[in-house]
């Protein structure tokens, strides 16, 4: 897993928490690049755990001991207060990262009274991604507003893509993917589409499966949930803050 982060890794938008001493910055670029060459490093501080340091490549998270000499991956848990300090660093990465998709480049079912706002990642051949759909009255109703991005978990050049550039470059974009979904070939279209860009951002924020869930803290919170589920997190998420 660490070695296809490393490999796949892509430049992602992030703030450091703290400042990291030039030479613990090249040092520790010196000991990840001696692994593997290629490597992108998006971004090195300080991290939680004493004597090392947060390394970020392509949205996963890894530590490296202050002398270079020891990497460790997994979570770190804030134990007296039960928090997972890793995943919530992941959120705030994964934020940063899809904030700055526009409205523009999304397609957006919205609530009449707007509670919650979810980006999911959806592709246009998964089972799961269609149940949800169906059941999209039912998430609007609930006050939940949905923005979908596009990830075909076949990848580029395949024929689930190619739905997902016909349907971007369709004149009515909601109706087109309600279409698609339900099973239905829509006319081969051409246009300027962001679903490449998609796909690779979706790689870079942790997307494995669809459909993903994220909640505007940038919380990923399913996989599939109905919608009495989903209201249910979301809620639960505002109470907590968590």
């Amino acid at each position: 897993m660490l070695k296809q982060a490393f490999v796949a890794a892509l430049a992602l938008a992030s703030t450091a928490a703290f400042a990291v001493e030039p030479a613990d910055d090249a040092k520790i670029r010196a000991a990840i690049l001696s692994i593997v060459p290629k490597a992108k490093i998006d971004s090195i501080a300080d991290a939680t755990v004493p004597g090392f340091y947060e390394v970020v490549l392509g949205g996963e998270i890894v530590y490296v001991s202050a002398d270079a000499k020891y990497l460790f991956t997994g979570n770190v848990w804030d134990l007296p207060n039960k928090r997972d300090l890793t995943d919530e660093r992941k959120s705030s990465l994964r934020k940063v990262a899809l904030d700055k998709v526009g409205s523009d480049k999304r397609i957006k079912y919205s609530a009449r009274t707007e509670k919650h706002t979810v980006t999911v990642y959806t592709d246009i051949d998964c089972g799961y991604c269609r149940r949800m759909h169906q059941q999209m009255a039912q998430y609007n109703d609930a006050g939940i507003s949905v923005e979908y991005m596009f990830f075909p978990r076949s990848g580029p050049n395949t024929e689930s893509f190619a739905k997902a550039v016909h349907v971007w470059c369709a004149a009515d974009r909601a109706d087109a993917l309600t279409r698609a979904k339900n099973g239905e070939t829509l006319p081969a279209k051409e246009c300027p589409n962001p679903i490449a860009e998609q796909y690779e951002l979706g790689l870079r924020v942790g997307v494995t499966g669809t459909p993903m869930i994220v909640a505007e803290d940038g919380s990923q919170i399913g996989g599939y949930l109905d919608p009495n589920q989903l209201i249910a997190r979301l809620e639960s998420l505002k109470a907590t803050g968590k």
